[in-house]
């Protein structure tokens, strides 16, 4: 994932990039403790709630792919977004910015700054993500991801036995309120979060009554979903969508209820499973869809069967270039079905009033339709690697603050896609009948919904965004230095 800072949000340019490697166990030092990690910094919040809009994957036979991909979709094409840049490093100036809010930390407690460590050195993009969110859903989104990514580091582990992982998956949720459990036997890059998980599960349990009973009840239905999945291989389309819903979908239900918990958004957002789960189903079946070649290469299979079974006799057989027409047809006919969300997206993006909730959750869905009329008809799916260009992503990410902007950033995709849609097309009508309901869905929420506005002036909006740039730049800078230096010793 990256955040991307620029002097205008019309001026597509790199003016000013920062980059963060997604999922990485790299340390980044003591800088985790910079700005927006405590919320009693007001310096820190004002400059990054209002200026860091960033975005948020299993083996053996085809293990369930990470429940936290959905969050990832930004990461890929804010990556590409963003790459830093050596004519913005001058190193006095990062480290003061990085640095500038190291103090206000000292209100949290070890415990809660070592979960941030661990929050940035699993995903340091998502960690930019969490900061940019208000008041206390900062700490209960942290200590969320952290709980998910323990419990997908069970999952993936495949050094782990399925006689002793299915009960550990089915029983995930009940180690949050045991004081001593941790587990040492993972040989997984992120096994600090198991390794360490009384320091998680203390932090989980000094959250509000309302936040634990989120979390809880989001890691007991998502684990036993893995385990249910650990062995069965993606069939029906039905099954497609069950598949999302427990790796992906649960992640939009839990998120949901907890920006209802935080009373930032109305209790309705909560209550509204079946739009928060299209929100996840979305991004999931988005990063399948562009994963294609890496996920065959890898042996992991996770487009379903009914789709390619109607074009192929083996998944694998869409990559050869005599089958390219068919491989096409296979893909469109999933972009299809990926497409029928949008309309859900845009009712629950509508619904959203509070500024670090909407940005949290429309960057990565422009990023997926963005991706989606990427990959439409591209044989390039079946080639190589797929990518929205750099400057579409600055662009998507300064322009989706509000749900005006959305609502067109949506339509000029849904405009690319349609423009792409053969004649000869097997999914033909089921494509232009979604689109269809896309644009009048996106029509009636645009003349319904006021305009969200922005509440800075574009100088002083620049300028926090520049800070909190070099901030992030010189965190990633500083964290590959570490990386280099432990490199070094261990050798």
């Amino acid at each position: 994932m990256a955040c991307v800072f620029q002097n205008s949000p019309q001026t597509v340019a790199s003016t000013w990039t920062v980059s963060f490697h997604s999922c990485s166990s790299r340390s980044c030092c003591q800088v985790i403790r910079m700005a927006g990690a405590c919320c009693k910094c007001p310096v820190s919040l004002s400059v990054l709630r209002r200026s860091l809009s960033v975005a948020p994957r299993g083996c053996g036979s085809a293990p369930p792919r990470s429940h936290l991909l959905g969050w990832r979709l930004g990461e890929r094409g804010l990556q590409e977004a963003a790459r830093p840049s050596s004519a913005f490093r001058p190193a006095g100036v990062y480290r003061h910015t990085a640095l500038l809010c190291v103090s206000c930390q000292e209100s949290m407690s070890e415990s809660l700054r070592t979960c941030y460590l661990y929050l940035n050195q699993t995903s340091r993009s998502f960690a930019a993500v969490i900061q940019a969110l208000d008041g206390e859903l900062r700490h209960a989104v942290c200590i969320f991801y952290l709980v998910l990514r323990a419990l997908d580091t069970v999952e993936d582990d495949m050094s782990i036995p399925l006689d002793k992982k299915v009960p550990m998956l089915n029983d995930f949720h009940t180690y949050l309120y045991q004081d001593e459990w941790c587990f040492t036997e993972s040989q997984e890059k992120d096994r600090q979060v198991l390794e360490d998980f009384p320091t998680i599960s203390l932090e989980f349990r000094n959250l509000a009554q309302e936040y634990r009973d989120v979390i809880s009840d989001i890691c007991n239905r998502m684990g036993v979903g893995m385990a249910d999945f650990l062995e069965k291989k993606v069939g029906s389309m039905k099954e497609w969508d069950l598949y999302c819903h427990y790796v992906a979908g649960l992640v939009g239900i839990g998120l949901s209820q907890l920006f209802s918990a935080s009373q930032l958004e109305d209790p309705e957002v909560g209550r509204d499973t079946d739009l928060a789960n299209s929100m996840g189903l979305f991004l999931q079946k988005t990063n399948i869809i562009r994963d294609y070649l890496e996920d065959t290469q890898q042996g992991r299979a996770f487009w379903p069967q009914e789709a390619w079974s109607q074009f192929a006799g083996h998944l694998e057989d869409l990559a050869q270039p005599e089958k390219l027409d068919s491989a096409l047809s296979c893909l469109n006919l999933l972009v299809t079905d990926a497409l029928r969300h949008v309309p859900d997206v845009i009712a629950y993006l509508s619904r959203l009033r509070n500024q670090s909730v909407f940005n949290f959750c429309a960057i990565p869905q422009v990023m997926a339709i963005a991706t989606l009329s990427t990959c439409y008809n591209n044989p390039m799916v079946f080639q190589g690697v797929v990518k929205i260009r750099k400057g579409q992503a600055v662009t998507l990410m300064m322009e989706a603050t509000n749900m005006r902007a959305v609502q067109s950033i949506i339509a000029q995709y849904s405009q690319e896609i349609l423009q792409k849609v053969s004649l000869t097309d097997p999914s033909r009508d089921k494509t232009l009948h979604i689109l269809a309901l896309i644009r009048e869905k996106s029509a009636l929420s645009q003349s319904s919904l006021p305009s969200r506005t922005h509440h800075l002036s574009p100088m002083y909006l620049s300028a926090a965004m520049l800070l909190a740039a070099l901030s992030w730049q010189y965190l990633s800078t500083t964290a590959a230095q570490a990386q280099g230096t432990g490199d070094m010793q261990g050798q």
